[in-house]
């Protein structure tokens, strides 16, 4: 379990250092509504990768409102995000051979069932 919270902890930290790098000034509703996470869980993650030092937050100068932030990715923000990168591909790699693996798996059963529907043990895969 602990793993699988790791990836996913890794995926939200590619999506949103790749987010800022595009867009820095985005304001954390932005990247909650952009990403699907909640305000909270945004903030939670940028004060880990501030933490980090893989992000500096700035006062944005020009902003009326002198709340909002840039969020500049670092040097060692961005070996991480290049790291994230090659880690987030192998991953979903692997999820994509194994979902296309199910499927022609599920098709071959159907193909071999003689009404041309799944068996009961293809549609609990």
């Amino acid at each position: 379990m602990p793993r699988k919270n790791q990836a996913k902890t890794e995926d939200t930290h590619f999506r949103v250092l790749r987010l800022l790098q595009e867009s820095p000034t985005s304001s954390q509703r932005e990247i909650a509504k952009a990403l699907g996470l909640s305000l909270g869980g945004v903030n939670y993650c940028l004060s880990a990768l501030v933490d980090k030092g893989f992000i500096k937050m700035r006062n944005f100068r020009e902003a009326e409102d002198k709340r909002k932030y840039v969020y500049l990715l670092t040097p060692k923000g961005i070996a991480e995000k290049t790291a994230l990168t090659g880690r987030f591909l192998a991953r979903k790699i692997r999820e994509y051979e194994a979902l296309n693996a199910e499927i022609e798996a599920v098709r071959a059963e159907m193909e071999n069932s003689p009404s041309g529907t799944p068996t009961a043990s293809a549609r609990e895969k």
